[in-house]
């Protein structure tokens, strides 16, 4: 099938932004692990294995549609402490969720409905779920305090 370049060409962008989330969860994982911070490792890895699925999704409807995938993340830049990389995160998911909308108005105006269906629920997955989750850490921290908010995180994962 041959999809509208516009919407192709803007799948490709969202693809490099799916990868470029997964790397930061990624290196974000592994630097709580690396902290002691087991519970955050856990969770963030989660988040590194649902922006994979993300990134596949978006990469098998680029080559059904006829287009070439261009798989080189966007740029990034790795936090340095717990909170600068919880707020790294939310922001990546707030301009995913600024992305997805825009992407699937798009899809809209080319009539190209099952990809808006698909970015729908990529969309659902970083409001309810990524962003959400993100925005309550930072909310724990505001209210107990960072060093409460770490104590909380280190230890076996749940």
């Amino acid at each position: 099938m041959q999809g509208h370049p516009e919407v192709i060409d803007c799948l490709k962008e969202l693809l490099r932004g799916e990868l470029a989330a997964r790397d930061q969860y990624f290196i974000h994982s592994r630097q709580y692990e690396d902290q002691g911070f087991l519970r955050l490792f856990a969770r963030i890895g989660h988040e590194m294995e649902e922006e994979t699925v993300h990134a596949d999704a978006i990469l098998r409807r680029i080559l059904f549609l006829g287009g070439k995938p261009d798989m080189r993340p966007h740029a990034f830049e790795a936090g340095d402490t717990v909170e600068a990389m919880l707020r790294k995160d939310l922001a990546v998911e707030y301009q995913v969720r600024n992305n997805l909308r825009a992407a699937m108005a798009l899809c809209e105006r080319h009539a190209d409905y099952q990809t808006r269906d698909l970015l729908l629920a990529q969309l659902k997955d970083t409001e309810e779920d990524h962003a959400y989750w993100l925005e309550k850490q930072l909310g724990l921290i505001e209210r107990v305090g960072l060093p409460n908010y770490l104590q909380s995180q280190m230890g076996d994962v749940a």
